[in-house]
């Protein structure tokens, strides 16, 4: 007796940093530098509270913790350009993550990349990756509400052309989670550097390696 075949996601919807690549300490480190340079106080506190966040979101809140003059887009484009800067020297990648992108690829999965960072960030990360690994990016910059509204997951589903609750969104932080939830995904959680409460929709693994496509399609 065969066994049936394994039912895949109608597509996979990856969340970036935190999750395909370990960027947060390079957000971290670039919120301290900024920091530092114009005499302000950075809690670990104040870059867990980014986490996951738009882009802005972050500009805004570096402008009142720090008491800057410049305004969040200005913020936001020094941010950019150290850890720009840092991924150019060395991507650090998720355990696990790189593979299941590849086996996605040759499996047929469509996938479709969904970040807060800009597209001058997701460039030279996707130089590691082959051609058309994702089929429809969103960036931060290319929508009007950011996570954790379900714009972004929406977007994504809509220009792969499929219905959300039949995607699965990778995810590592709870502004992202929520994105996703709210946009009628299912929600694999592999969190990072902050904890992400279990809620419905939500299923938890430690790590993405040896996570197979056919895994991901029974979820």
């Amino acid at each position: 007796m065969t066994s049936a075949p394994a039912v895949l996601p109608a597509a996979v919807l990856w969340d970036m940093d935190g999750t395909i690549v370990d960027t947060e300490p390079y957000w971290m480190a670039a919120e301290q530098a900024i920091a530092e340079e114009y005499g302000g106080t950075w809690t670990h506190d104040d870059a867990m509270a980014l986490v996951g966040s738009d882009l802005l979101v972050s500009g805004a809140y570096i402008k009142d913790r720090l008491g800057l003059a410049f305004t969040p887009e200005e913020i936001v484009e020094m941010l950019l350009d150290s850890v720009v800067a840092q991924v150019r020297h060395a991507v650090p990648w998720r355990d696990g993550a790189r593979e299941l992108l590849l086996d996605l690829h040759e499996a047929g999965v469509p996938c479709a990349l969904v970040t807060m960072s800009y597209q001058r960030l997701v460039a030279p990360i996707l130089e590691h990756l082959p051609p058309e690994t994702f089929r429809v990016i969103v960036t931060g910059d290319m929508v009007d509400q950011g996570k954790p509204h379900p714009e972004p997951y929406l977007t994504a589903a809509a220009s792969l052309g499929v219905e959300p609750g039949e995607c699965v969104a990778v995810e590592d932080s709870p502004t992202g989670a929520t994105s996703a939830v709210a946009a009628g995904c299912r929600v694999l959680v592999v969190p990072n550097h902050v904890p992400v409460p279990p809620g419905p929709g939500l299923v938890f693994r430690d790590t993405l390696e040896e996570l197979t496509p056919a895994e991901l399609g029974r979820l």
